[in-house]
């Protein structure tokens, strides 16, 4: 049977004509995002990605990567269907139900793709499915099987490698899959069927591939942040008292849209008053108030890659003497963390400098109390500046690739991007504070690449100096 099924899986059609298979089961997810849109990744681009992970792989192994499983939301209702990115990273293919297999130096096909039979009566409730001729034809697979047939085909191929590259645990229902194709193949060792020496992670070579944005890829998220850029611009100039914080977020998303962002990176933050002091605040249902200041993180997805940028401003547009005083603080800390990402450099240093640059402000207006020496020794800074300035940014907002190499801070490349983001952050019934500062909470966000000469900020165009932010509300 092994045998006859890894007959099978190498003498398939290349190019085979779309399949009438059984109907694939379910009701089909909501639409895929559309990547036709202002700016997307060339083909070119994702065979080079897949040549550049198979390059790293041995030549008689298998990596196995399977598109993201369709979710529920009630009932019949599905969540918007959003590709794996791992998934996408290497295929650029949108849909559920399909299986990405690598086969490094395989003379019968080293991209393989199982995807879903085109079906025309399930096309017309669901939208047109993309079939195995058009996988072939359009996306650069080598070969595409139904994922019907999955069963058959997928153990002749894992019998024939030497390495197995697949994430245990990142998708429980797919790796029963896995362990069931493994365990049919040693069921028939006495018959001359091999099983593969070893099973290894896909990510650590995968993420370390995505850490690194190509000039397409940079391409792509410059854009996303001149789109985000905009949206913030539109809800500063519609702000006012009165309106309530899910109305600027509704003008975020109506931005993206028009642009061409079909999706937000993440559901945005619209943080009116005291509310921009909790840092994952959600609700967004409160009326902003004349006098307070309004923080927004929101950033739009783009072909699949992610904008994150926050800004904060008064609702009424001018800042108060307190509100200013605290913003420079925070403005003066981003610009300084900006200038240390760049080659050279380390992961943390930019945290540094925001830390350095927000102690001695708070410290200036006798918020925190205390020699510089001891401030940072005991980190008192925390109290009002208790995250990280950044993180990773790619086709998650919170991306793949490591912090630290070795337990040493990972040093900053070309090619690596990521957010820079200081805040102060003072409670509404913060102890030992002038009551003059409670409620007020400032965060500053940009999304800063590394370039071969220095910082590249993409998201730059939306004003942050208070003076332009002023400027722009009264317009």
């Amino acid at each position: 049977m092994a045998g006859q099924t890894a007959t099978r899986a190498n003498t398939v059609a290349r190019k085979p004509a779309a399949g009438k298979g059984a109907a694939a089961t379910g009701r089909g997810a909501s639409r895929r995002p559309d990547t036709t849109g202002p700016a997307k990744i060339s083909r070119r681009e994702f065979d080079r990605r897949r040549t550049a992970l198979m390059a790293m792989m041995p030549a008689d192994s298998i990596a196995i990567l399977p598109a993201a499983p369709e979710r529920i939301r009630n009932r019949d209702v599905e969540f918007p269907y959003r590709q794996d990115s791992d998934f996408y990273y290497l295929s650029g293919f949108p849909e559920p139900r399909s299986v990405l297999v690598l086969r490094p130096g395989n003379p019968h096909g080293e991209a393989v793709l199982f995807c879903q039979d085109k079906e025309p009566e399930l096309e017309r409730w669901n939208g047109r499915i993309i079939g195995q001729g058009e996988a072939v034809d359009s996306y650069g697979f080598d070969d595409a099987f139904p994922i019907k047939d999955i069963d058959d085909i997928l153990p002749g191929m894992l019998e024939s490698a030497s390495e197995v590259f697949y994430d245990y645990g990142a998708n429980e229902a797919f790796d029963a899959n896995v362990t069931r194709w493994l365990n049919r193949i040693r069921t028939q060792i006495r018959e001359g069927a091999r099983l593969p020496d070893s099973i290894k992670p896909l990510q650590y070579n995968l993420h370390h591939l995505r850490s690194y944005k190509s000039a397409e890829e940079i391409k792509v998220m410059r854009e996303a942040g001149r789109i985000s850029a905009e949206a913030h611009m539109a809800a500063m100039k519609l702000c006012k008292p009165g309106m309530y914080e899910y109305e600027l977020e509704a003008i975020i998303n109506y931005e993206f849209a028009r642009q061409g962002a079909v999706s937000w990176a993440y559901p945005a933050i619209v943080g009116g008053g005291a509310n921009a002091c909790i840092l994952h605040y959600r609700e967004n249902n409160q009326k902003l108030k004349d006098g307070d200041l309004v923080l927004i993180d929101a950033g739009c997805e783009l072909a699949y890659y992610a904008a994150d940028i926050t800004r904060t401003f008064p609702v009424n547009g001018r800042f108060t003497a307190e509100q200013k005083a605290l913003y420079d603080i925070v403005l003066e800390a981003q610009l300084q963390s900006i200038q240390q990402v760049m080659p050279g450099k380390h992961w943390n240093e930019p945290h540094e400098a925001s830390v350095r640059v927000i102690t001695q402000g708070l410290k200036d207006l006798k918020i925190l109390k205390g020699s510089m020496d001891e401030l940072l020794e005991t980190k008192a800074y925390m109290r009002f500046f208790m995250h990280k300035t950044g993180h990773w940014l790619g086709m998650d907002v919170h991306d793949v690739g490591s912090y630290k190499v070795d337990r040493q801070w990972r040093q900053l490349e070309p090619g690596m991007v990521m957010t820079v983001e200081p805040g102060i952050y003072i409670d509404p019934d913060a102890d030992g504070v002038a009551k003059r500062w409670h409620g007020i909470g400032i965060r500053i966000e940009d999304d800063v690449c590394v370039g071969k000469n220095g910082p590249d900020v993409l998201t730059e165009k939306v004003p942050k100096r208070t003076e332009d932010i002023e400027q722009l509300m009264a317009s």
